[in-house]
């Protein structure tokens, strides 16, 4: 039997497009991703995330010469999260990285690993997540539920069997 999965998103071509509290998390996303540590892959990438109770959190990406030591800017964001406002929950996340050597306009989505991440914070809150994603300029993306991004998650109920 063949099942077909799909979603919907919204694609802006401009910040100027999106309610003035999402333009204001993209312009901190896009301005934090220049204060990343990244000494070897000189690519900045920040997650910006407004939480239920107005507070905005922000965060970078954060390298290691041991690459494996390194961290994503939303795993980052989902355990500062998790660790200074444990019962807070997560509304939105904006997210955008800086790119001196190449191209840094097109929307940036999270990896894998962060995918995961995002939908334990979810699960966790039983509330979606929005996710803004772009560039230093040009167009936005924006996902309403970040679960939609990794259809085949792994969870808690998985390790109960």
């Amino acid at each position: 039997m063949e099942k077909h999965y799909q979603f919907a998103y919204d694609y802006f071509d401009s910040i100027d497009d999106l309610t003035p509290e999402e333009n204001a998390l993209i312009q901190r996303a896009r301005q934090r991703a220049h204060h990343a540590y990244v000494p070897y892959s000189n690519f900045g990438v920040a997650a910006v995330g407004l939480l239920e109770n107005g507070m905005i959190v922000e965060s970078t990406n954060q390298e290691n010469a041991s690459y494996p030591v390194g961290i994503c800017a939303e795993r980052v964001l989902l355990s500062t999260i998790s660790s200074v406002h444990p019962d807070i929950r997560l509304l939105k996340m904006a997210i955008s990285y800086y790119n001196p050597g190449g191209k840094d306009q097109a929307p940036i989505a999270p990896c894998g690993m962060c995918r995961q991440a995002l939908q334990e914070q979810q699960l966790r809150f039983g509330q979606p997540v929005l996710l803004l994603l772009s560039g230093q300029e040009g167009s936005v993306i924006r996902v309403k539920d970040s679960m939609d991004l990794l259809p085949f998650h792994f969870s808690a109920t998985d390790l109960r069997g």
